[in-house]
């Protein structure tokens, strides 16, 4: 059976290692096998440059033009 990753060689980001480690996980959180600090999923350069691939992904939205007749009418 293959998956798409094994635990041995996933790693995440420990920012007082400064580098992607190994790492135990725990209920909700984290921690760098190596110094015992919580670790994220990225660096913050990582992290950056996934969300700006991920927002160049999402379709833009359009609004509609309101129909002839149907815009907003002031209530006075």
């Amino acid at each position: 059976m293959d998956f798409l990753s094994d635990f041995q060689n996933d790693r995440k980001w420990c920012p007082a290692c400064d580098g992607y480690v190994s790492y135990l996980m725990s209920i909700d959180k984290s921690f760098c096998v190596q110094c015992g600090g919580e670790v994220r999923l990225f660096s913050e350069e990582d992290w950056i440059a996934f969300s700006e691939k991920m927002d160049a992904r999402k379709p833009r939205q359009r609004r509609k033009k309101p129909e002839a007749g149907k815009g907003r009418r002031d209530s006075a």
